[in-house]
């Protein structure tokens, strides 16, 4: 009986006992999350809004825009693919990256620019995008929205 008991105990202290995580990089995965906003506003200036957001989206993404309600999912891929970028370049700077703790969420702001192709006028605004990791190690956006107006 006493060694049912032992054997019993020694289970549960072995199925019980947490293992540890490997400590995550912030600084990493905060420069890893800018980069790829920057990356991502890159493509955008040299191959389009669509081809950037269609590169960048996560499968279950978000995109919130004036007077429509939230957009997801394969509706938000939809939404992109039916965009007309070619008479203007989009364009956008970090400003600053947080992560989460558990280094699988991160989110970016800063400002974009509008151009229109046939005006010299240039527009800007404020946005931000919440990014999550893959499980191939590439940051992909879930939310993404911005603000116009800025002087």
């Amino acid at each position: 009986m006493m060694k049912n008991f032992f054997g019993l105990f020694l289970i549960c202290c072995l199925f019980s006992c947490k293992t540890k995580k490997p400590a995550i990089n912030e600084e990493e995965l905060k420069n890893a999350v800018f980069e790829t906003d920057r990356e991502f506003s890159k493509m955008s200036e040299l191959k389009g809004l669509k081809n950037a957001y269609m590169e960048y989206i996560d499968s279950n993404g978000v995109l919130l825009r004036p007077n429509n309600y939230p957009i997801q999912g394969g509706e938000a891929v939809n939404f992109i693919i039916e965009s007309n970028d070619a008479d203007f370049i989009m364009t956008w700077e970090p400003k600053k990256a947080t992560v989460a703790g558990s280094g699988d969420l991160a989110y970016t702001y800063g400002i974009y620019s509008y151009k229109a192709k046939n005006d010299d006028s240039v527009y800007f605004g404020s946005y931000v995008t919440i990014w999550k990791m893959q499980p191939n190690g590439k940051w992909k956006f879930v939310l993404q929205t911005g603000n116009d107006g800025l002087e």
